[in-house]
């Protein structure tokens, strides 16, 4: 009776590890390991191409002219003439200041003259008649007094003209113009303040946005890399240098800077080069110290567009993307990407011509797995579709 039990026992436990062993070796007693079917995936197939190279820059946009008012006489002010964000021209009168002292002076400078004028004919005579008479009643000493007061009254001439310039320049200055073209700020006084010569506080502030400066910082070492790019040949450079805006809300400005100045010193805080571009600002939409992003196409080059859906990037920081294999497999490869241009990333090494790209389907594949290849097509919003049924709704 026990030898029984302990036999069927054993034979339980024998069965047992064939089981276990067949489901081991993938499957249950019987059965042979078979692959996995093949999974559809969409692809694209890649083509060396002339790309942009473009590089997005922060940038702050400056003030094409930026002026701040001060008066140049003192005095009190009588009147404000302008109306705050209105655009001035040049010599649009902005304040005016109390004029009487300056009139006054100006009169006393217009009377000096007349002295001065008067007084010139009556020592040129006097200068002429004792030259004439030198040694017949005129001695040398009184010729060379004549000579002096003749010459005593052209510089008091002179100088009373001078005087009158400057009195009826300061007579104008007691209204003030507009030294530029723009739009002024709102005032800082009253009608009644009373302001001096060179104070430090300004009456208002007037600044000229159309054309405006947009101010972009690069860092050093990239600009080293594009120089060499097109030192070795790899990069074209545009003749023209130009550039595009990204506001603050995200709208694409419309209008393309040109290249200003491309900066001559490196911050050594920052180790960036500020580089500065103009644009058209008819509309006012830029202003002055607002923040914008930058888009500067630096050339063209030969290379591949890669769509940022088809990519990861891995902690190394280099692009993780699938290809189909010759075998049929997708196959994994790491790439180094120089930069992007619009949804893609561009891809100079590690691929080559008729590679077909995995675009969708990622989620569900790994390396080495059987793959079924199907041409996929991926719109403007970065949605792929069927190659074939696009063609068809066309």
């Amino acid at each position: 009776m026990k030898v029984g039990v302990w036999k069927a026992i054993c034979a339980t436990l024998a069965l047992t590890g064939s089981v276990t062993m067949a489901i081991a070796q993938g499957g249950p007693p019987g059965s042979q390991g078979a692959p996995s079917a093949p999974i559809e995936v969409g692809i694209i197939e890649l083509t060396l191409q002339e790309v942009p190279r473009v590089v997005t820059q922060p940038g702050r946009a400056v003030a094409f002219q930026d002026v701040e008012v001060r008066p140049r006489v003192g005095g009190a002010v009588e009147e404000i003439l302008y109306t705050p964000g209105q655009d001035l021209s040049v010599g649009d009168p902005l304040f005016r200041i109390d004029d009487t002292s300056y009139l006054s002076t100006v009169a006393s400078a217009r009377a000096s003259l007349a002295t001065a004028e008067a007084n010139l004919p009556v020592a040129q005579a006097a200068y002429d008649r004792a030259e004439q008479l030198t040694g017949r009643g005129y001695t040398e000493a009184e010729v060379e007094a004549a000579r002096a007061a003749l010459a005593e009254a052209k510089a008091t001439l002179d100088a009373a003209k001078a005087t009158l310039e400057y009195a009826r320049a300061e007579l104008s200055w007691t209204t003030l113009t507009s030294p530029i073209e723009g739009r002024a700020d709102v005032a800082t006084v009253s009608v009644g303040d009373l302001v001096t010569v060179g104070q430090s506080d300004e009456l208002t502030t007037i600044v000229r946005s159309d054309p405006i400066y947009v101010d972009m910082t690069e860092a050093s070492a990239r600009i080293l890399s594009v120089r060499k790019s097109i030192i070795e040949g790899s990069l074209k450079q545009n003749d023209v240098l130009q550039a595009t805006l990204l506001l603050e809300n995200g709208d694409v400005y419309r209008g393309t800077g040109e290249l200003v100045t491309p900066g001559n010193t490196v911050s050594t805080t920052t180790g960036t080069v500020t580089i500065r571009f103009k644009f058209d600002n008819p509309q006012h939409l830029i202003i002055p110290g607002m923040f914008v992003r930058g888009e500067i196409v630096l050339g063209t080059m030969q290379a591949y567009l890669v769509p940022q859906r088809a990519a990861t990037r891995g902690k190394s920081g280099r692009l993780a993307v699938y290809v189909v294999g010759d075998d049929g497999t997708a196959r994994q490869i790491t790439l180094e990407d120089q930069g992007s241009y619009q949804n893609a990333w561009i891809v100079r090494e590690g691929l080559k011509e008729g590679d077909r790209l995995i675009v969708d389907g990622l989620s569900s594949i790994r390396a080495g797995q059987a793959v079924t290849p199907v041409p996929a097509i991926i719109d403007e919003d970065g949605i792929v579709h069927d190659a074939d049924t696009t063609a068809a709704e066309d």
